[in-house]
């Protein structure tokens, strides 16, 4: 099933493998793509993989930026830099997502904004990653206002038009791993009393409103994703209040225009609650999209289990990055490179990673 291939909206992928979007903070001071990136992409396309979804890309000048060296999509320049991999990948059948970002409250780095915005006046826990240039506490950010927060949506919206206009085949809603829209869903970073917080529609009003405003610009075709997550990269441990609440999010996220969801767990064959079911096999219960799924899927074993229940796209993160042909030993049983986090040391960029892996054997695919 793994090699089969899978209709979303009116895009046919060659096989079920994704590359997992991952901060790579490699792009130029003014965020741009660098032929360094390119590389790096293209690896993934020779590697059979059917899709690749883009690092965090950030979406406006006012305070979505989370890293230095962080990619964005909110000028033409951004938007331009990008066609190499786009056409590339076009050649080759490979569809590549753009994916959405807005850090919120847990930015590094801003070169647009001193300050970091969330929904509410909450300090995130735990301390900046220094392998992405971070030191020390995060921020206490300030609360947004209405104006702000449409705003932010109108970025959404122009990156995703940038996206469909420079060869992008789609665009994913980042509102997992704490940034932004996750703040806004989880009640402990989301304590407003307007009509962006409480209830659970209320919590789910920024993502309504991004992806209808980015369907009602780029038209019925274009594919939409949305990724979400119980985990933070603050918080590794978090998880919603359970199935009830995890059903709830669900049955409101079905009724949303888009095409496919993107659920990441550390575990994504763990149970999501003490239900016993997987966080993948209760979406699927209520969700009507395709469910992609991510976390610890570095088998065949693991892969299969995962498809049979009820995930329709294994995206593939850490071990795609000393792999990135997954994909090709998997159809032909060749051993995997173990995964090693010398590749994260000091500085998670590409620089570390080609060096390390050249200096195991591997060089470049």
């Amino acid at each position: 099933m793994m090699f089969q291939s899978l209709k979303v909206n009116k895009l046919e992928l060659k096989n079920r493998f994704v590359v997992a979007p991952m901060t790579r903070v490699s792009a130029t001071l003014t965020g741009c793509v660098t032929e360094e990136m390119n590389h790096y992409y293209q690896q993934y396309v020779d590697g059979y993989f059917g899709c690749i979804i883009t690092e965090g890309l950030y979406t406006d000048t006012l305070c979505s930026q989370g890293y230095q060296y962080q990619p964005g999509l909110i000028n033409e320049a951004q938007a331009n830099s990008w066609k190499v991999l786009n056409d590339y990948a076009g050649t080759n059948h490979t569809a590549v997502i753009a994916q959405l970002m807005h850090a919120g409250a847990l930015s590094q780095f801003n070169g647009y904004a001193s300050e970091t915005k969330a929904p509410s006046v909450i300090k995130p826990k735990g301390q900046q990653l220094a392998f992405y240039y971070g030191e020390g506490d995060y921020q206490m950010p300030a609360a947004l206002s209405l104006s702000e927060i449409n705003q932010i949506v109108d970025g959404f919206v122009h990156a995703a038009c940038l996206a469909q206009q420079s060869g992008f085949s789609g665009v994913e809603i980042h509102g997992a791993n704490g940034y932004l829209l996750d703040q806004f869903l989880c009640t402990h970073t989301n304590q407003r009393e307007d009509e962006f917080g409480g209830s659970i529609e209320n919590r789910l009003r920024i993502h309504t409103q991004i992806i209808n405003g980015i369907r009602e610009k780029v038209g019925s075709d274009f594919i939409i994703g949305l990724r979400i997550s119980q985990a933070k990269v603050n918080d590794p441990e978090y998880k919603w209040s359970g199935k009830a609440e995890a059903k709830a999010i669900f049955i409101y996220l079905d009724t949303l225009d888009f095409d496919y969801l993107h659920l990441t767990e550390p575990n994504a064959l763990g149970c999501a609650f003490e239900s016993g079911l997987t966080l993948a096999e209760i979406a699927k219960q209520f969700v009507s999209q395709p469910i992609m799924v991510n976390g610890e899927l570095n088998s065949k074993p693991a892969i299969d289990a995962s498809l049979e229940n009820g995930a329709d796209l294994i995206s593939i993160g850490k071990m795609a990055l000393v792999n990135p042909d997954f994909p090709v030993k998997m159809l032909n049983d060749i051993p995997l490179m173990a995964f090693t986090f010398d590749i994260f040391n000091p500085i998670a960029n590409l620089d570390t990673q080609f060096s390390v892996l050249k200096n195991k054997g591997e060089g470049y695919v």
